[in-house]
């Protein structure tokens, strides 16, 4: 019988300076009408099951970290490895100007680092977008 190896996937980073006070931003990170204003068409919360929904596909994710106004992490249900199956947004604060930002850490497999990299750019432009007509 051939043994089925599973891919191993790279943690990436990327980090964001966004206009807006901590506290804004973790709410959009963390409610699922937050989610839903540029993360996924959109979002369900059961508890801590959030479901989110792009077109017509579904994928389950549960709420596994989360300090206020600092970090929200997600780990996905449907998949093998819980090591590298969640998505994790981290909020920062220079001390020196102030600047705050939010830090994303994924995972991806070999080679789709600048898909990826891709992806998040557009969804944080998206958040951006929104945060800057509240502001």
């Amino acid at each position: 019988m051939p043994k089925i190896e599973l891919m191993a996937k790279n943690r990436i980073q990327f980090e964001y300076v966004i206009n807006c006070s901590p506290k804004v931003l973790y709410n959009r990170l963390s409610t699922a009408s937050g989610l839903t204003e540029w993360f996924a068409d959109d979002v369900r919360v059961r508890g801590k099951k959030y479901t989110f929904i792009w077109d017509k596909s579904e994928q389950v994710a549960e709420m596994t970290l989360q300090k206020e106004n600092k970090l929200v992490r997600f780990n996905w249900l449907d998949t093998e490895d819980e090591e590298e199956s969640y998505f994790e947004f981290r909020i920062t604060r220079d001390e020196l100007t102030g600047d705050v930002s939010l830090i994303i850490a994924d995972f991806v497999e070999e080679g789709e680092e600048d898909e990826a990299k891709g992806l998040w750019d557009t969804q944080v432009a998206d958040l951006k977008h929104i945060l800057g007509s509240i502001a």
